[in-house]
């Protein structure tokens, strides 16, 4: 008598397939911290560490060739009575007032007219340019252009009759003339950032408002600003935050100069760290800056409601 051997039962096949399935998430968890380990290992070691290290040392008198000392919170009360702390706090102000008021206007106004006028990739490239070169050869290049004595642009302003302009010497001209060279830089790469929350509103909103005889200017406040409300408010955390990082342009026109006038914060940082030594100090003024750029994130995100669209 033969007997026939019986196919496999679905039963007996059936947990091949999930346990194959319950395999793949490990090994896809595994890829992804492959590919961020890297990134995460840079972070640790170049921001999160040194970020912990600061902290510490605030609390702490350190001037490098003597063992740190705990001086507790004698770093952070002495900047209630540090002037130049504070007149380094104000001339950031100042700085990041100008320097943020005008990049956005002429960043918004230079993504509408990529916008209206044309979209070519030449043009954008041009636009993004001078974000391209490093900020210390901008810098450079405008120091020697606003020179008051060798200058083209003030041999252009004495040309026509009229005093030249110390733009980097004078008290109240240095200070605008270092932000405005700042916009020049950065106004091409904030105008695509707004450039790309355009390209997001669809064109039927437009459309629909020139059919209901709205202007150009009147659809601009009531249907293109309104949207790009997230974008903005990100471009805003982004400039904010960089400008009151401000130091590489200060460092090699002005060096704080005159007198205290274009010492900004974190030339003030440097110079107290790396000239003074004084490097518990130094980073005691470290974190409080970090402290204000983290609470003025954190307003400007709640106020603009970056979280939410007008799209949805």
């Amino acid at each position: 008598m033969t007997t026939t051997a019986s196919p496999p039962s679905a039963a007996s096949s059936a947990p091949s397939g999930p346990a194959r399935d319950e395999r793949r998430p490990s090994r896809d968890t595994a890829a992804a911290l492959g590919f961020i380990a890297p990134a995460l290992l840079g972070f640790v070691a170049f921001y999160f560490w040194p970020t912990l290290r600061g902290l510490w040392f605030s609390f702490q008198e350190y001037d490098f060739f003597n063992r740190p000392r705990f001086v507790g919170v004698d770093n952070y009360t002495r900047m209630l009575t540090d002037d130049t702390f504070w007149n380094a706090m104000e001339v950031t102000l100042q700085y990041v007032a100008i320097n943020i008021a005008v990049q956005t206007v002429l960043a918004v106004l230079i993504a509408v007219l990529l916008q209206r006028v044309t979209r070519s990739v030449f043009v954008r490239s041009v636009v993004v340019l001078p974000f391209l070169i490093s900020n210390v050869v901008v810098a450079l290049l405008f120091y020697w252009m606003l020179d008051a004595q060798i200058g083209i642009v003030n041999a252009a302003i004495t040309g026509l009759g009229l005093d030249a302009i110390p733009f980097f010497g004078e008290q109240d001209w240095v200070v605008p003339t270092i932000a405005l060279v700042n916009v020049w830089r950065h106004m091409g790469y904030t105008a695509l950032l707004v450039f790309a929350g355009l390209m997001t509103i669809p064109e039927g909103l437009y459309e629909a408002g020139r059919v209901d005889g709205a202007s150009g200017w009147r659809m601009f406040w009531s249907i293109t600003l309104p949207l790009l409300r997230p974008v903005l408010a990100l471009v805003l955390v982004i400039t904010v935050t960089g400008s009151f990082q401000v130091f590489d342009t200060v460092a090699v026109t002005t060096s704080g100069g005159p007198g205290d006038a274009s010492r900004v914060i974190q030339y003030y940082i440097f110079d107290l760290a790396f000239q003074r030594l004084e490097f518990g100090y130094a980073a005691a003024v470290s974190v409080v800056l970090f402290a204000i750029l983290a609470v003025v994130a954190f307003v400007q995100l709640r106020l603009t409601r970056a979280n939410e669209s007008d799209l949805a």
